[in-house]
């Protein structure tokens, strides 16, 4: 199973107040046991909501709103990617997490759908074509790598 892990925003995370070096230190330590026991597939922090925006889709029409955006409780300040056995071991690592903010904060973890999830809906083709995307994607990772 795949779990996105979603870092809650807080007001210094949205006012683009930097991590201390002592916080990237621990969070740096915390990512290497992700990665030595095979569970962080990706992470990264995002940059405040002021510097992104939102695309509203009502039918046809598209309506781009910029940010910064008021709820502030509602954003996510980063993410991680794990691969982990269930929702427990997810939960486990996650408390073992150090404080990603400098006061109080919340992670949230959701799963992410696998193919089997969506059953006969998806077809044998679009399978492939899921399949085809994701390899070219690796291979445009790997490329921007070299």
């Amino acid at each position: 199973m795949r779990f996105m892990i979603l870092v809650k925003a807080d007001a210094n995370s949205e006012a683009g107040v930097m991590p201390q070096e002592d916080m990237l230190a621990a969070m740096g330590r915390f990512n290497e046991e992700l990665v030595n026991a095979g569970v962080m597939q990706a992470g990264e922090g995002l940059h405040p909501s002021s510097k992104g925006a939102r695309v509203r889709f009502s039918g046809r029409d598209r309506q781009v709103v910029d940010g910064p955006f008021a709820e502030t409780k509602e954003l996510i300040a980063g993410f991680w990617i794990w691969k982990c056995a269930s929702l427990q071991e997810a939960i486990d690592w996650v408390k073992r997490c150090p404080n990603p903010m400098l006061g109080e904060s919340e992670i949230e973890i959701r799963q992410i759908f696998e193919a089997e999830d969506f059953g006969a809906e998806l077809t044998p083709e679009l399978q492939a074509q899921e399949e085809q995307l994701r390899t070219r994607v690796e291979e445009q990772l790997r490329q921007q790598d070299a």
